[in-house]
């Protein structure tokens, strides 16, 4: 442990995670330091099993509302805090933070899952004044992890919006969406579902090391495809591009994605905010050392000489010439493959308010 306080993790003990590294958050006053006082085995010798632990979160609303000029959605929402994911370079682990928890491992393995959020979501569509745009599910952490299997709070969440025809957006890179099929092919007759698979690489070693409890690669593909085939418009996100690891295989993942039934395609550079620069570099310390230092140079050269660049505008794609060769790269290689011909608008006009019940009705 170092005086920043974070502290490596053993290889037994952060097993089928991503995060190498225990960081505390950026809010935190005090410093932990576990040590061994004698009165049990060495700590060695019997590391600490890293379980999933869930906490209900009962929150008092459920519609975040985006105002960054560079996002395509003004409204999401979250039916969880934290990813059972573990992707290292998830930008959403700072938040973890806000929670005295630490956006390394503790963003893995202490969820928090929100199930008022249907009945919170019903009541603010059923608000005065409520003006109907996409919603979007999966901004912050994946609305298909794991947990979702038992929780089932994004299908439930769904419900509420193909009840009363309201459109949704998603991003996700887990399978698990296939089994909500019913409810999105349904809304998709209508023109009020759309879907992008998250596609970070084909390489299935890079990905159980880099998104260790995602759906395998290949698997998002057959994902795309049985999506597509539903008659649910489904695109393909090719997000974060990490320079040196994976850029190379931008155009491969286009392509496996489009011969899949992708009609759409997004990219976003890696963005590294607060505590996920030191996770993502001892990452790459103890899974790629040869590389480490090239991957953060290029990473430098495309974000301004620093490890982040939060301005608008470019925080999504970088700056500078590497960075303008990406994004060339990118639009050769969706006019060649024929994606993105056409903007995807979903329909509002079909929204219905729901009935006003008990206190609300009064208003």
């Amino acid at each position: 442990m170092n005086r920043s306080g974070h502290y490596a993790l053993k290889p037994e003990t952060r097993r089928g995670r991503g995060a190498t590294l225990q960081v505390p958050g950026r809010f935190e006053s005090m410093a932990r330091l576990t040590f061994d006082d004698g009165w049990q085995a060495p700590m060695e010798d019997a590391p600490l099993p890293l379980k999933t632990t869930v906490t209900v979160e009962h929150a008092k609303s459920v519609i975040q509302k985006q105002t960054s000029p560079d996002l395509p959605f003004d409204k999401s929402v979250n039916a969880y805090r934290g990813c059972e994911h573990g992707c290292i370079y998830c930008y959403a682990r700072p938040s973890h933070a806000y929670l005295n928890l630490s956006p390394g491992l503790d963003f893995e393995t202490k969820l928090y899952a929100k199930p008022d959020a249907p009945e919170l979501l019903r009541e603010a569509l059923a608000t005065r004044g409520y003006s109907c745009s996409p919603i979007a599910l999966g901004t912050n952490t994946d609305p298909y992890q794991p947990i979702e299997r038992e929780w089932k709070i994004t299908r439930q969440i769904l419900e509420v919006l193909a009840a009363h025809r309201h459109p949704v957006s998603i991003v996700t890179k887990n399978a698990l969406i296939e089994r909500d099929l019913d409810i999105l092919a349904d809304m998709a007759r209508d023109n009020l579902a759309t879907v992008y698979v998250s596609v970070t690489t084909l390489n299935g070693d890079i990905a159980r090391r880099m998104e260790p409890r995602a759906t395998a690669p290949h698997r998002r593909l057959r994902t795309i495809r049985k999506l597509t085939d539903a008659g649910v418009p489904c695109g393909v996100m090719v997000a974060p591009v990490v320079p040196f690891l994976t850029d190379a295989e931008m155009e491969d993942i286009l392509e496996a994605a489009r011969d899949h039934g992708a009609q759409s395609a997004g990219y976003t550079l890696l963005r590294l905010p607060y505590e996920v620069k030191d996770l993502f570099r001892d990452w790459l310390k103890a899974h790629y050392p040869l590389k480490a230092d090239h991957i953060m140079s290029r990473l430098h050269a495309m974000r301004d000489g620093r490890d982040n660049d939060s301005t608008f505008g470019q925080r999504f794609s970088g700056d500078g010439l590497f960075a303008e060769l990406l994004k060339q790269r990118f639009a050769m290689a969706c006019a060649r493959l024929g994606l993105n011909r056409r903007e995807h608008q979903l329909d509002t006009s079909l929204f219905r308010i729901p009935e006003r019940e008990g206190q609300l009705a009064l208003f």
